[in-house]
C-alpha cells in the first residue's frame, strides 16, 4: 500500500512539474513581444498651461489613462499606428493619428477651450 501511495505520488508531481515547465515557455513567447513607450502632453492652446487630469484614450483599444499634475502621459504599446482621443471637461474632443516606431516617441497635444 506504501509503494502504490509513494508512486501515485511520484507521477503527480512528475506532472506538476511539466506543468510548470510549460507554462514557464509561455510566459518567455508572450515577454518576448517587442514594446515601446508612448509619451506626451497636454497644453492649452492659448496659454501654454499643462493639463491636469485629461482622459488620453488609443482607439480601437482598451487602454486609458489620464494626464499627471504636469500634464504628462504614458503608455506601453507594440510599434504600429494609433488613433490617440483625448476629452477634457471645457475644452474640444481631439483625435490624432500616429505611427508608433520601435523607439521612444512623444507627442504634445494642444487642446482648444470650447468657449
Amino acid at each position: 500500500m506504501k509503494k502504490l501511495l509513494f508512486a501515485t505520488l511520484i507521477v503527480f508531481l512528475a506532472f506538476v512539474g511539466n506543468a510548470e515547465e510549460k507554462k514557464g515557455e509561455a510566459t518567455a513567447d508572450t515577454n518576448s513581444e517587442v514594446t515601446t513607450v508612448l509619451t506626451g502632453t497636454v497644453a492649452d492652446s492659448g496659454s501654454g498651461e499643462l493639463l491636469t487630469g485629461v482622459e488620453i484614450q488609443l482607439e480601437g483599444t482598451d487602454m486609458k489613462t489620464y494626464t499627471d499634475f504636469d500634464g504628462k502621459f504614458t503608455f506601453k504599446v507594440k510599434p504600429g499606428e494609433y488613433k490617440i482621443v483625448t476629452n477634457y471637461i471645457s475644452y474640444n474632443k481631439t483625435a490624432e493619428t500616429l505611427q508608433v516606431e520601435n523607439n521612444e516617441n512623444c507627442v504634445n497635444i494642444k487642446l482648444e477651450n470650447s468657449k
